[in-house]
Parts: structure tokens; sequence; C-alpha cells
């Protein structure tokens, strides 16, 4: 069985920098951005996934959005990079239980077994027609950021496939 409940209100960042954003971003985050690809990486407040060799989702909780701005602007300094809110855009489902892996396969294609997508692995992906976010939280917990636009969509394809909301 697999459970399927609305995520956390996250604000949510798209950070994009090269190597000199990345080396000052630690302070504001409170951890180094995940380096290794399709990796997360989590601190007290934050939370920091690679999507791409220079960009990175950034979750954070709703209240201190306008706090991790601030930071990440204030640590990148004269660095060229780019600090992108797209808190509106997304929306978290949150997926767990044993059999959570094989509902996700009814419409992703990855190999989701904890030895092909281990916990802490994270990557852009789709399930059926919608693009996701997927991040392994642990071993029987999914967590997929949705644009909004396509969560219904998202939400139906989880329940087709096994899923039981709660």
């Amino acid at each position: 069985m697999a459970d399927l409940a609305i995520g956390p209100g996250y604000a949510r960042f798209i950070l994009r920098g090269g190597p000199d954003a990345v080396a000052v971003s630690g302070p504001a985050l409170g951890f180094d951005l995940p380096q290794e690809p399709c990796r997360a990486a989590r601190g007290e407040n934050y939370h920091a996934l690679w999507l791409g060799p220079d960009e990175w989702l950034v979750l954070a909780p709703l209240d201190q959005a306008e706090i991790l701005a601030a930071a990440l602007e204030t640590a990148m300094g004269g660095n060229p990079h780019a600090v992108v809110e797209v808190t509106a855009r997304q929306i978290a489902f949150i997926l767990t239980g044993e059999d959570a892996a094989e509902v996700l396969n009814v419409g992703c294609p990855l190999d989701l077994d904890i030895a092909a997508f281990p916990v802490g692995m994270c990557t852009r992906t789709i399930l059926a027609k919608a693009e996701i976010v997927l991040w392994r939280i642990n071993k029987a917990t999914f967590h997929l950021e949705v644009w909004r636009s396509f969560s219904a969509y998202v939400r139906e394809i989880l329940l087709t496939g096994g899923a039981r909301e709660i």
C-alpha cells in the first residue's frame, strides 16, 4: 500500500550559478549545495535538490522565503547568479509506503529500486505526460514537485496506480 498526501507548504527557489556562487551559498543555506549529480542536501530549515550542473531547487518553510532570498543575495555578492522564486508554480506530493516505487512506476520510466535510486537521490523525470522533480527522502517515501497546472493529472495517475489518498 502507498499513501498520497499534499506535501508541506514550501517556498521554492531556482538557484543558478557557477562554482564561485556555489562556494559562497553555504553560509546562507546552512549547508553546502550538493555537487554530485541527482543528489539532495538537507539542513536544519532548507533543502537543495541538484537539477543540473549549475541549477538547484531550494525549498524553505514559507515563513522564511524572504529571509532566505535576502541571505542568498547577500552571500552571492558580485558572483554571477540567479535566484528566482517559483513558489506559486509548484505543489508537492508525498508518496509513502512499501509500494510507493511500484505506484510511481505506473507512469515513471525510472528504475526506482533502492539500489538504482537510493535515498537522497533526486531528478527531473516524467510521470505519464507530466514533468516532475522526484526526490527519494527515505526507503519508502518520495517527494514529488509538480507544476500546479499538472497537479490534478499527477494525482489521478498516482491514484490509478494504487495510491490511497490520506
